[in-house]
């Protein structure tokens, strides 16, 4: 059976909106390295539309690293009732997104992995189908912006491992109650 799993930069305000402008002076060495072998067993790589359009602008055409191959060649899942077409490896997801996420999760096979905290989690939550957070904290105040869990609502979560590197940034790997 496939795990739900949804991994999010977290600055120290809570802010998860536009990790790319904050939070990539620390996505280097380890914390690649951890990234993509975090990717070893995932088959599926589940967006969102507004995640979707903005990994889809920037990420196909980077190929400069294995992690950018890895996360390219995956198979993508997005939950969009206003896309009509999608490219880039990946599939619209049709109909209600929690039957069909629960179906795929009941088969055999690789991880489903999706990246951020959105509004889709609160769907995903709901349904009782996030089985992981990767929560990554990172050592930097941002200010301004969307926080962890703004669109989910309450939510209570067991703390069940944590990664420390180097440069400060510790993931939290948490399961929903």
């Amino acid at each position: 059976m496939r795990r739900l799993i949804v991994s999010s930069f977290v600055s120290l305000d809570g802010v998860i909106e536009g990790p790319m402008t904050w939070a990539s002076p620390f996505f280097v060495g380890e914390n690649v390295d951890h990234a993509l072998q975090a990717l070893s067993n995932v088959e599926f790589f589940l967006l969102g539309r507004v995640t979707y359009e903005m990994f889809f602008a920037r990420w196909p055409d980077i190929r400069d690293s294995p992690y950018m191959d890895r996360i390219n060649g995956l198979k993508k899942l997005v939950a969009s009732t206003t896309l009509k077409t999608v490219s880039w490896n990946a599939a619209l997801i049709e109909g209600d997104v929690a039957e069909a996420l629960a179906a795929l999760k009941r088969q055999p096979g690789g991880d489903i992995l999706k990246y951020g905290v959105s509004q889709l989690d609160r769907t995903l939550l709901g349904a009782g189908l996030v089985d992981e957070y990767h929560l990554s904290i990172v050592p930097t105040w941002v200010g301004h912006g969307k926080r962890a869990f703004d669109d989910v609502g309450p939510v209570d979560l067991d703390l069940v491992g944590t990664h420390r590197f180097d440069n400060g940034v510790v993931t939290l790997t948490y399961v929903p109650r």
